[in-house]
């Protein structure tokens, strides 16, 4: 069987990342396995392409921790190599006094994980900064940005590349045996078999299906990945606000916010929904729902405005019940897989984090 040193399983951000970061160190044994036909066809491409700030997580969390540090490194890396991004800040908007107090606590959090600039801002403030969003009052984020995320990943392919990583497409992983050099990969296209020496699952969506070949039990360990749905609704008109709008968060996501994109388009998302399986459709009859939630920070909006766009899916570890799941970033020795890492349940703050999760891993692969 053919060797390499190091292969990671996803060509998604994070995947991308971290082979960039790996490659840019010297390393020029690394080689990619992506399943689809090009890199970040799923999750990575299928979001609100927000820069976050790191007000939401609980202290010292995998998530605030990457969160902050990617934030800064992600602005660093695009002023540095020309990425499209823009520093447009958040409002966090509260529709009531309870919603109000609950802001002072959010930007408390933010705060304790190192966000800096945060504001609570008085309904007299937010009709000054943004006359056509109606709210109670609002948290103002200015480190909250939008970025080109296909431009970052275009960036972190090639200069992989140009480093001397091989990134291979159309090549699914149906099989892990443990070897004593390492681990042996099985890859479905020919049945082909290789070796590498270390092994990272950075494989989003089926990371817990990879996890799973390795002879982990992903129940046990709580591994196992939910699928959350998350669609956006395009709004059709031109609507003059400068700022991500956000509402107070909701218990399994951020809410449906107003996002802006590069170009300068607006849409609505993303939902919740749960589901069994991936699909990418959007139900149009959710229109009014998108409708109703925004129409009471967007008074001006209407429901006309509004039509499908696209979606994505979140690879949750919690379910609807269940309280905050951290990234799981894990070298596996203690269960018996020296070399094989695990990377499982980025969901956002991901795109953020990635190149911190890139570095977080790199240290591991040098240990």
């Amino acid at each position: 069987m053919e060797k390499v040193g190091i292969t990671i399983i996803g060509a998604g951000v994070v995947g991308l990342a971290i082979v960039h970061e790996l490659a840019k160190s010297g390393r020029k044994d690394i080689l990619v396995v992506e399943k689809n036909t090009r890199y970040g066809l799923e999750t990575s491409s299928r979001n609100s392409e927000v820069i976050h700030s790191g007000i939401y997580y609980p202290k010292d969390s995998l998530k605030a921790k990457l969160c902050v540090q990617g934030r800064i490194k992600l602005y660093e890396l695009c002023e540095k190599h020309k990425i499209p991004f823009r520093k447009s800040g958040k409002l966090i908007v509260s529709l009531d006094e309870t919603e109000f107090e609950y802001l002072h606590k959010l930007k408390e959090n933010g705060q304790q994980n190192g966000v800096e600039g945060l504001e609570i801002m008085s309904k007299n403030m937010l009709n000054q900064l943004e006359p056509n969003v109606s709210g109670y009052g609002a948290l103002f984020s200015p480190e909250t940005g939008i970025i080109d995320s296909e431009k970052l990943m275009h960036y972190f392919y090639h200069t992989s590349k140009e480093a001397g990583a091989i990134i291979v497409f159309d090549s699914k992983v149906i099989d892990i045996d443990r070897i004593n050099s390492g681990y042996a990969v099985t890859i479905e296209k020919d049945n082909y078999k290789f070796e590498t020496e270390i092994l990272i699952n950075s494989a989003g969506l089926y990371a817990d299906e990879i996890a799973g070949y390795a002879g982990l039990n992903i129940d046990k360990l709580g591994y196992r990945i939910k699928y959350c749905k998350g669609e956006y609704f395009k709004i059709n008109r031109n609507i003059n606000i400068e700022h991500l709008i956000y509402p107070v968060p909701e218990k399994v996501s951020l809410g449906t916010h107003l996002v802006i994109d590069m170009a300068g388009g607006k849409k609505l998302g993303p939902n919740s929904i749960y589901v069994d399986s991936i699909s990418y459709d959007v139900d149009e009859s959710h229109k009014t729902d998108f409708y109703e939630k925004a129409v009471r920070y967007i008074p001006d909006i209407t429901l006309d405005d509004l039509s499908p766009d696209t979606s994505g899916i979140r690879a949750k570890l919690q379910d609807e019940k269940d309280d905050f799941r951290d990234f799981i970033i894990k070298d596996e020795t203690e269960n018996g897989l020296a070399g094989f890492i695990n990377i499982i349940g980025i969901e956002s703050p991901g795109l953020t984090a990635s190149p911190a999760i890139a570095e977080y891993v790199s240290r591991m692969v040098r240990i």
